[in-house]
């Protein structure tokens, strides 16, 4: 909160912005955010699993969540918010049920972690609940059910984040954006929904405004209280509109309470009291099933390909565009990307080189 608002009010006229872009493959991003990790402090095998991450995210189009963030997780770095040394240490277990203390640990390791526990243990159990506390920004919270998802498990998983929303009815931020992510296993490409409870995230607002672009659809309201789809006057008011209106508001207020009820962790008021970075301190969620133990793979795809199949068999609406199923849009983007090279922000990446060369 304290983090956002002190970039809030460092920009004039956001608005009027506007970068250009730049290609680069997907090898070469992912080398110079790798050094620019290595440079950070981190050890070789971490750095090297965080610039994946940021890379996938990136050429999937989520640039907000994958290049755009590396500059805030080395000045986080910097500035102690994040512990290299960390590892998530178990606090309590219960059956399926275990909670970790992620000890400020690099959030996309700890989450990472955490799926992977949770993966073990559902093939033992078949469902498993893991709770994370004190932990760090996870970035794209989609990799984690991309993870889970390839190798055939069922992820419900979400963040609390400091409060950037107002809760419905009101104008000052009270309520977290908090992230949420269903994925289900399919073997023609995994079915995965990433969304968070803002009807745009901050993320998605500031790439838009780099583009000099409007959003599609109306996103909050600007400092006079006027509904705009301008991302600029919407970052500076932080009246971000939640997904739904009240129903989003109800859902991330639930979202915050559950997070940290489930992790014996921080809710949104907790972590705002912190005054430190984004979603420093924050609490997560990690549901996984292996659905194997309910039915056959088999049936599983069956299920799965007739929903998508279904949903593919859509009128299209005026535009002529097709409907798709969470998770296509990102498939199909990485295959272009892949091929075409990954377009990114060119201010960003330069200055992203320049945490890779500096010495």
């Amino acid at each position: 909160m304290p983090r956002l608002l002190e970039l809030l009010e460092n920009l004039r006229e956001p608005w009027v912005e506007r970068h250009t872009l730049a290609s680069v493959s997907f090898s070469e991003l992912q080398t110079i955010i790798h050094q620019a990790f290595l440079n950070a402090g981190m050890r070789d095998p971490d750095a090297a699993t965080c610039a994946r991450i940021h890379t996938e995210s990136t050429a999937d189009g989520v640039t907000s969540h994958g290049i755009n963030r590396v500059p805030r997780f080395v000045e986080y770095i910097e500035k102690g918010f994040i512990n290299l040394e960390a590892k998530p240490q178990l606090t309590k277990q219960f059956g399926a049920l275990e909670i970790y203390d992620g000890q400020r640990a690099p959030g996309v390791l700890n989450a990472l972690w955490c799926t992977d526990r949770g993966m073990a243990l559902a093939s033992e159990q078949g469902i498993a609940l893991i709770g994370l506390r004190n932990t760090n920004h996870w970035m794209r919270g989609g990799a984690y059910g991309w993870h889970a998802a390839n190798q055939g498990y069922v992820l419900i998983a979400w963040t609390n984040t400091e409060s950037c929303m107002p809760a419905w009815g009101g104008k000052d931020t009270r309520v977290g954006n908090n992230p949420f992510i269903m994925a289900a296993p399919r073997p023609k490409g995994a079915v995965v929904l990433d969304m968070a409870m803002s009807q745009y995230s901050y993320g998605k607002l500031q790439v838009t405004r780099l583009k000099g672009d409007r959003l599609p659809f109306p996103g909050g309201f600007d400092s006079a209280g006027h509904l705009t789809d301008e991302p600029g006057p919407i970052e500076q008011s932080q009246r971000i509109l939640p997904m739904g209106l009240w129903k989003g508001s109800g859902f991330a207020i639930l979202l915050d309470v559950l997070a940290a009820v489930l992790s014996d962790g921080l809710p949104t008021n907790g972590i705002d009291a912190l005054r430190s970075g984004s979603c420093v301190g924050c609490s997560q969620v990690f549901i996984v099933v292996d659905p194997r133990k309910i039915g056959s793979e088999e049936m599983a795809a069956q299920i799965a390909d007739s929903v998508v199949d279904y949903v593919h068999s859509s009128t299209p609406d005026e535009k002529g565009s097709l409907a798709d199923y969470p998770g296509e849009g990102a498939s199909r983007r990485r295959e272009r990307q892949m091929r075409d090279g990954i377009q990114v922000d060119d201010g960003i990446l330069a200055e992203v080189r320049k945490l890779a060369e500096k010495k």
